[in-house]
């Protein structure tokens, strides 16, 4: 605490005479902010990372000693248990700006905000064509004048016929090794969330339908989590900002992985001898949960979900089931439907889904992100809670926050996930480099539910292998982890496969980004207790060697540590009680993991 303190007071002390120049910094001195009129210019240890554009204008507005903010919280689930950042928070008239060590955080406190981004053509940007699932590539581009994807809802051009509206995150290389991720959270009721549009190089941040009576209270966070590619992945920036956790007890709240039907039966759920075979999957691997899907309403046989869910129980398995929103996609959509968009409903299946033991719901197919949306997630979120149920949302928007302030919110799609090769070939090409790209785009903000591990072919097949796959698993963090593939496929996998699976966290302690470059390969470190699993993946059609040898000092793994090693093979090379190697030479689209205990 002495040592804060003196931080606290040496850092007024710096700030003081620099403010007086409408120039702000971050606790650690590495992040500086510039107003020059309404610009606010970001910096990273000197190199101009981003223009921001605001109005107000925020150089006239200054004048007050920056105000140090702390916050130290506890997750359920995530990247890290243990979360602590530090900024310094400058009131501008209307707007609030935090310097946080890694990233900017900016919101309007009582009246609309309007606020840009530029970015440069020729600046590398791996970003999203808004949808309102948010299912679609991150690719790399250099400029703004990209075709729209036509097969989205709602094809957004600009007046030159380029696509204007982009989703959440947005990656940027500023400069060289010198990034920043561009999103926003902490959406709370009586808020929509928003996107962004352009017409050129500045990209505006556009809030979606709201109605004319908001609620009081501050706006979201415009948030941009800035540094090196590491400081991007580790970041929980999103977090960082948004409320704190509603709930007095989370004990009841356990994150974990789940047996899932779609990849390989998309109407299995209506059959109970297939949701059998799940559920003694689930059982073999010791695995927490199965997800029973859409059209359990309708299960042949004279079975019901009731006996579904008892034979779960009777396993050892707590069965999840899902629901349709009944706000997106309806005609002609799978059931059941209608079942929660009255509170009075709502109460009574939630209810209902505690008493039969069903752990926890996943709710499909919403419309986007508008206010009525946020405000019925946060409906959803707050009567599972009552009823003691955790929450996956699908065919959603992506997370912004709400994972730590209602911690039974476990994983989010708002990805283009490996369901998509039961639906279309387009991601049999191109999985690997999207694989490569999500961990430093969409799940840096939080869980994502991709549905990975796939070592069979669902309609359409995928060219990954194994070993890529299974890295999958530890690189894309979900507070429920849905193994996709078919029980025979699993099963038929050697032993010590099956027991990295029915070992496998779906919380994590702490992460680290070793190495990577967005769509070209990715090297990570996730702890859990005394274990490290160390994944990484080769997202190109090339063979690629991927080093370790600059990177596992700073996780002072003891030399004793046993290792076991899942790597590129025909179709595996596993080694058991092994040294860590320095490297791992990959075939093209492959990976390996590495598993790490101190026990």
């Amino acid at each position: 605490m002495k040592k804060g303190l003196l931080s606290t007071i040496l850092v007024a002390a710096v700030c003081w005479p620099l403010h007086a120049q409408n120039i702000f910094v971050s606790p650690n001195g590495k992040l500086t902010v510039n107003a020059e009129g309404q610009v606010l210019k970001v910096c990273f240890q000197d190199k101009q990372v981003l223009e921001v554009k605001t109005s107000p204008n925020p150089s006239e507005e200054g004048g007050l000693t920056p105000k140090h903010i702390v916050t130290d919280y506890q997750m359920v689930a995530g990247k890290r248990k243990y979360c602590t950042n530090e900024a310094n928070e400058y009131q501008l008239g209307n707007m609030t700006l935090r310097l946080y060590n890694d990233g900017v955080a900016i919101r309007e406190e009582q009246s609309p905000l309007t606020i840009s981004y530029r970015i440069p053509e020729g600046t590398k940007r791996w970003m999203q064509q808004w949808c309102d699932s948010y299912e679609g590539f991150f690719p790399l581009d250099t400029t703004y004048k990209v075709t729209p994807v036509p097969s989205y809802s709602g094809t957004f051009k600009s007046a030159e016929g380029w696509n204007n509206r982009w989703g959440y995150p947005a990656l940027v290389e500023a400069a060289p090794d010198v990034y920043a991720l561009i999103t926003e959270a902490n959406i709370t009721r009586g808020h929509s969330a928003s996107c962004l549009y352009n017409d050129g190089e500045w990209f505006r941040v556009v809030p979606d339908e709201t109605s004319p009576s908001p609620s009081k209270g501050g706006e979201p966070w415009r948030v941009i989590i800035v540094g090196s590619l590491a400081n991007i992945v580790e970041s929980t920036l999103v977090t960082d900002v948004s409320e704190p956790c509603k709930f007095a007890d989370t004990s009841w709240i356990k994150p974990g992985v789940v047996s899932w039907i779609y990849w390989a039966y998309n109407h299995g759920s209506n059959d109970y001898h297939i949701i059998k075979k799940y559920v003694d999957m689930a059982r073999v691997l010791k695995l927490p949960y199965v997800l029973i899907d859409a059209e359990w309403d309708e299960m042949k046989d004279g079975k019901t979900i009731e006996d579904a869910v008892a034979y779960a129980l009777s396993q050892g398995v707590k069965p999840l089931i899902w629901y349709n929103s009944s706000v997106g996609w309806v005609d002609g959509a799978p059931t059941p439907k209608f079942r929660l968009n009255k509170p009075e409903d709502r109460e009574r299946e939630f209810a209902w889904c505690e008493k039969i033991g069903v752990a926890g719901v996943k709710i499909d197919f919403f419309s986007g992100d508008t206010q009525r949306n946020m405000d019925y997630c946060i409906d959803l979120l707050e009567s599972a809670a009552r009823h003691h149920l955790l929450v996956n949302f699908h065919g959603a928007t992506v997370p912004r926050g709400w994972q730590r302030t209602y911690p039974n919110l476990l994983s989010t799609e708002g990805v283009y996930g490996a369901e998509w090769y039961n639906n279309v070939p387009t991601f049999t090409d191109r999985a690997a480099r999207h694989n490569a790209t999500l961990p430093f785009t969409r799940n840096v903000i939080g869980p994502m539910d991709y549905t990975p591990c796939t070592f069979s072919d669902s309609q359409h097949p995928h060219i990954t292998t194994n070993a890529h796959e299974l890295a999958l698993t530890v690189l894309f963090e979900s507070g429920l982890q849905h193994l996709a593939d078919k029980p025979e496929s699993y099963l038929a996998q050697p032993a010590v496969v099956q027991q990295f699976l029915s070992e496998l966290p779906a919380a994590w302690d702490e992460t680290r980004l070793l190495s990577g470059n967005p769509g070209e390969y990715v090297v990570m470190a996730r702890r859990c207790g005394n274990t490290w699993c160390v994944a990484g993946i080769n997202g190109s059609d090339e063979s690629r060697t991927l080093s370790l040898a600059d990177s596992l000092e700073s996780l002072a793994i003891s030399p004793k540590a046993k290792v076991t090693v899942f790597a590129d093979g025909q179709p595996w090379a596993i080694n058991e009680n092994t040294t860590l190697p320095t490297s791992f030479t990959c075939q093209p689209r492959g990976g390996f993991v590495a598993v790490i205990s101190a026990d």
